[in-house]
């Protein structure tokens, strides 16, 4: 049988180790946000140009390492719907960010509250 003294240390321990791990989350969360946001926003500028362009220009998908002839509009709609993914992922992305905020706020509060105990014994 563990003495209430140590159960008590190793739930401290486990609850920091929570908020370290899920402190770890949001930031690769923050990454993973900014990269999709570089993509939203890369394809956003290169559909800007493509769209000044007039209709008839020989466009080019990269495909691999060939390259496949494409109309104005397939290439437009397939910019298009890259940044819609990307804008969906980005969502997500901060929905569980601000899930994991939480997490990390709760476990934080749970520590506080162990080492007031603490003190007050």
């Amino acid at each position: 049988p563990l003495t209430p003294a140590l159960s008590r240390a190793q739930a401290f321990t486990e609850l920091q180790a929570k908020v370290m791990d899920t402190q770890q989350k949001v930031k690769l969360a923050d990454l993973q946000i900014e990269q999709l946001s570089k993509t939203k926003k890369h394809a956003h500028l290169t559909d800007t140009e493509v769209m000044m362009l007039v209709d008839e220009t020989r466009m080019y998908e990269g495909v691999g390492r060939m390259f496949i002839l494409q109309p104005k509009e397939v290439i437009h709609n397939q910019l298009l719907e890259k940044q819609r993914i990307a804008e969906e992922k980005i969502k997500e992305l901060e929905q569980k960010k601000s899930y994991l905020e939480r997490s990390v706020k709760e476990a934080e509060d749970n520590i506080r509250e162990m080492l007031m105990a603490r003190r007050a014994q």
